[in-house]
């Protein structure tokens, strides 16, 4: 068990390069929530092993999930809310071709037990889509809009 935020970065970039759902959810307590890229809400470590297995078995068991930027944030001494800027390459489409690399934010939230050691509470993992602001609803989809003709920038990663 991670010992420290940070470690729970590294331990899950770890299980999810082995596909491993079980390790993955390990770092959740019991009931944990978890939301995935398109909004599906978890609210349990057993959803979010079963879920990951599932992904896992059918789009994600290629995958390799790389760190670009870690950022931990103490809110006191046994609460942390941590940022993982990633890649993730090697996913398959539905018709088995691979799909196309894509970066995401990762948002954890992650407490000390009462052993010392660290787990996740509460996670979010979020899509970018490159010059996009928002997206925008016609009724049964959903398309990337920017509001702006120039190009839409963060601040510099410091």
């Amino acid at each position: 068990m991670p010992n420290r935020p940070e470690a729970l970065i590294d331990a899950f970039v770890t299980a999810w390069n082995k596909a491993d759902a079980d390790a993955l959810a390990e770092l959740f307590v019991e009931d944990a929530d978890f939301v995935n890229v398109v909004g599906m809400w978890w609210t349990s470590r057993s959803q979010i092993r079963y879920n990951h297995a599932y992904g896992f078995r059918h789009m994600f068991s290629e995958t390799t999930l790389s760190p670009l930027k870690v950022s931990a944030r103490y809110l006191n001494d046994d609460v942390a809310v941590l940022h993982l800027l990633s890649s993730l390459t090697g996913q398959v489409k539905p018709s088995g071709e691979r799909a196309g690399d894509r970066t995401a934010v990762l948002t954890f939230t992650v407490a000390r037990q009462s052993d010392n050691h660290w787990l996740v509470v509460s996670a979010q993992n979020t899509d970018r889509v490159p010059g996009a602001q928002t997206f925008i609803s016609n009724g049964s989809e959903l398309t990337p809009g920017n509001y702006e003709r120039r190009s839409v920038r963060e601040e510099p990663m410091k």
